[in-house]
């Protein structure tokens, strides 16, 4: 497979977000869809792009997934469904995390293979909610993970 490379998203990748959200959501039955394409693309534009950190994978110039975060918070992390399973969301998860100490996230509970990725990143559940304070009506788990603050101490130079 050749090299993923992952890059800060651009104005002009805003098609392709869109499409691989479409995409990634449409793959699973119970998901409702409740957007059409164009507010999808509205979305990407003018919520995620213009107010949160995007990056994008992408293989041979072509955008396979993104994730968005803002703050302590992983929005969003979605792949074309072509390419799961390879990888590539372990490398945008751990792009997107590596300056964080403490990062939350949302997953649906329907949504086994995200759960068993996040938890096997080192991700807990903290909270279970009902659906009652998300759009698609569908019970969540918030999740957490937080890794110690690095705590390096210099060695003293040996005398002598």
């Amino acid at each position: 497979m050749p090299d993923v490379v992952l890059r800060p998203a651009e104005a002009q990748d805003a098609h392709d977000i869109a499409r691989i959200l479409r995409a990634a959501l449409a793959a699973f039955d119970w998901m409702p869809q409740l957007h059409t394409p164009d507010e999808d693309l509205r979305f990407v534009s003018s919520c995620l792009l213009a107010e949160q950190q995007v990056t994008v994978a992408t293989l041979q110039d072509k955008v396979v997934g993104f994730a968005t975060v803002d703050g302590d918070w992983i929005e969003q992390l979605y792949l074309d469904p072509a390419w799961t399973g390879r990888g590539i969301g372990t490398q945008l998860l751990r792009h997107a995390t590596a300056k964080m100490t403490h990062v939350k996230l949302y997953c649906f509970e329907a949504n086994h293979g995200a759960r068993r990725f996040y938890e096997r990143h080192g991700f807990a559940a903290e909270a279970f909610g009902d659906g009652s304070r998300n759009e698609e009506g569908l019970p969540d788990i918030l999740y957490g993970r937080s890794r110690p603050a690095c705590r390096c101490r210099r060695r003293p130079l040996p005398s002598g």
